[in-house]
């Protein structure tokens, strides 16, 4: 049990390269694409034919707003980043916060960071 605690421990400080370099390797080697997954679970399925819609988004936050801090902490707690990481990506707006998601999470993550103050764009 202690094993997975500290792997568990060692997932939560993984960097944006490290986390990207993981997908990756999760990919290529075991085909197994964490975006994909979760949008195939979220829509069961389904959905065979229609117009090509957009199904990866990219949530880039364009401002951190008033509540700087508070942004900070969401992004940190939203994709899993250390808090230098996550400042980095505050700081550094207009930046990348999540790359690959489904609509449902991007959206669900604009919201998110949109209560908190942010500006945020869809992409």
């Amino acid at each position: 049990m202690a094993d997975l605690k500290q792997f568990a421990e060692q997932l939560v400080n993984l960097t944006v390269k490290e986390v990207n370099e993981l997908a990756t390797i999760l990919k290529d080697e075991y085909g197994i694409e964490p975006a994909a997954a979760a949008v195939v679970v979220a829509a069961g399925g389904a959905d065979a034919g229609g117009a090509a819609e957009q199904s990866e988004y990219t949530v880039v936050l364009k401002d951190a707003g008033a509540s700087k801090l508070a942004v900070v902490k969401l992004v940190k707690e939203l994709t899993g980043l250390g808090l230098k990481e996550a400042k980095d990506v505050v700081d550094g707006a207009p930046s990348n916060v999540k790359e690959g998601v489904s609509k449902e999470e991007a959206e669900g993550l604009k919201k998110s960071l949109e209560e908190a103050g942010a500006v945020v764009e869809l992409k």
